[in-house]
């Protein structure tokens, strides 16, 4: 019964607590949007190519909708047989042929049509810096006072870039002189490419440099990021890439270049990546996916059906839009999908959805948004045969009927009592939002509350809704957190499911809004771990968010608690 692993807590509005502090940069509150040069540019971005995207984004309508980045990816750099060429100080030197009038120019030009523009680095130091032993801006330091030439950092165009040796005095001021100088040129969102969990001191460099230049500049990592790090990457960055390339580099042109640009076993890839990873989201930080490979047809590698979905997940999961399309060429259908505001909105929610099923192909996701409206996406990943998909909305999270709209088409199913289910063909999706009615039980599952370190969501003892249950330490202190809604001010039944699987009480203090409005309640044994029972009581709520938190008032802790009930 005694936990042991660490928790990764989230809150009663399917919105992460963080498990570390979210990186309080003020950026990125909600996902960024916009498009990015790697998919369908690939090694070939230049000046004119750059320029055509963003006015093709602002023309298409896009930026109205909330596209807004241009980022440049790989590829700029001038390279020699040594690696990349560099500047007087070490950094990377533009490819002018590629650039003529310079990155700053650039970046001018496209915040001339009120749009941001991103750009692109790698962890390290590059060997001609070190050969050349140049100075750091600003400092008596050389390149060989902080580079590590025993390892070679990965980097996938020049290569030839050494580790910095972040104990070296000049380190940190070598990565703020390159910061400053994508400040100067007018950078407001910085990729940093072939980040590592043995990259964790260069994230902290850039996230330092990058303050330190007063510009706010978008901090992304990339790419393929390990899991195990989530709660640094959160705490330094505002997105994080949570598996390697969504291209399927299989294209007739070089490196695999051209249409198609990925394949529907790419985008199902993410599935699994967008319930691991969901509880790491939330604003100021994303669970990155990877481009958006909607725009041009069919011919991306992608059918219409999946194309709704492969755009219906990236919305759920609250992940970065970030088009890896030819926005020169939109066909109306995609056009049509990339402006639907009702996805946008579901995107831009600021919650990434839970996995509530996955069987056979049938997928569902769901979350719950701040106005008390549940989000629900149905998915049929296979690709042959039409499925039927359902959920009942006690796995949502409440019961009784909700007034169902579909949020692609935009046209309403009514009121739907129970449950909802949808014919799907094979890479289809239907995304629903569910307003229950007034009334109705909400349920709060305590998987999705705030809760003690040391707690564990276990699923060992059956009987349980949603996907687990709450086991806190066997501690007095030890509590559980629900936000719960309520409309107005109220009295309110509130109906909390537990086991008790000991003959030893597990009496806790039930308070409302941090004041205590049942002390001491009992929580008696239920006879074994799998007997489930209800504690019921009437608590007053005041309109808007209320906290609800059980505290374990003896060395027994508290019981398994499964969900708490708000009618």
């Amino acid at each position: 019964m005694a936990a042991l692993a660490l928790p990764l807590a989230v809150v009663g509005l399917g919105v992460p607590e963080q498990p570390a502090a979210a990186s309080d940069n003020g950026l990125s509150v909600r996902p960024a949007m916009g498009w990015s040069s790697w998919s369908f540019v690939r090694r070939w971005p230049t000046e004119a190519k750059l320029k055509a995207q963003a006015d093709a984004l602002v023309s298409s309508g896009l930026k109205d909708h909330g596209y807004v980045y241009i980022n440049l990816d790989d590829f700029y750099q001038k390279c020699d047989s040594n690696g990349f060429v560099v500047d007087q100080y070490g950094r990377w030197a533009v490819d002018e042929a590629k650039f003529p009038s310079g990155i700053k120019a650039l970046a001018d030009y496209i915040h001339s049509k009120g749009l941001k523009f991103g750009f692109y680095v790698t962890p390290g130091i590059a060997k001609n810096a070190v050969t050349r032993n140049t100075p750091i801006e600003g400092t008596s330091y050389r390149a060989k006072d902080i580079a590590d030439t025993s390892k070679q950092e990965k980097n996938y165009n020049c290569k030839n870039m050494y580790y910095i040796d972040y104990s070296k005095p000049g380190s940190q001021e070598f990565v703020n002189s390159w910061a400053r100088q994508f400040a100067s040129w007018g950078v407001d969102y910085l990729k940093i490419d072939g980040v590592g969990s043995h990259d964790i001191p260069d994230v902290r460099a850039w996230d330092k440099a990058l303050r330190a230049t007063g510009r706010p500049i978008n901090y992304a990592l990339s790419n393929n990021l390990a899991i195990a790090d989530a709660p640094t990457w959160r705490q330094l960055a505002n997105s994080w890439r949570t598996q390697g390339d969504v291209e399927c580099y299989c294209g007739p042109g070089p490196n695999g270049s051209g249409f198609p640009l990925t394949d529907w076993a790419h985008i199902t890839s993410r599935f699994n990546s967008a319930a691991n990873w969901q509880q790491y989201a939330g604003p100021g930080g994303w669970n990155d996916l990877d481009s958006l490979e909607i725009g041009n047809g069919d011919q991306v590698g992608l059918t219409a059906d999946q194309r709704r979905s492969h755009l219906t997940l990236w919305a759920m999961a609250a992940s970065p839009l970030l088009l890896g399309t030819d926005l020169t060429a939109l066909t109306a259908t995609d056009k049509a999908m990339l402006t639907n505001d009702r996805l946008i909105a579901v995107n831009q929610d600021g919650v990434a959805a839970r996995r509530i099923s996955n069987s056979g192909g049938r997928q569902v996701f769901s979350k719950r948004e701040a106005n008390g409206d549940y989000i629900v996406a149905l998915f049929n990943t296979n690709t042959s045969g039409n499925q039927t998909v359902g959920v009942n909305w006690s796995q949502v999270g409440f019961s009784g009927a909700a007034e169902v709209t579909d949020l692609w088409s935009g046209a309403s199913a009514g009121t739907v009592t129970g449950s909802y289910s949808a014919a799907l063909r094979p890479g289809e999706t239907r995304l629903i939002r569910a307003t229950p009615q007034s009334g109705n039980t909400v349920r709060h599952e305590a998987e999705n509350a705030s809760y003690t370190v040391g707690s564990t969501i276990d699923s060992n003892h059956g009987g349980f809704s949603g996907t687990g249950f709450v086991n806190t330490p066997n501690a007095a202190g030890a509590h559980v957190e629900w936000t719960v809604e309520s409309a107005t001010a109220r009295e309110a039944a509130l109906t909390l499911r537990y086991a008790n699987g000991t003959t030893a009480g597990r009496p806790m203090d039930v308070s409302v809004n941090g004041v205590v409005v049942s002390a001491g309640r009992a929580f008696d044994g239920t006879g074994a771990w799998t007997t489930w029972a209800d504690s019921t009581l009437t608590v007053p709520l005041k309109a808007g968010s209320n906290t609800v938190r059980v505290t374990a008032t003896t060395a027994n802790g508290a019981p398994n608690l499964d969900y708490l009930d708000r009618g």
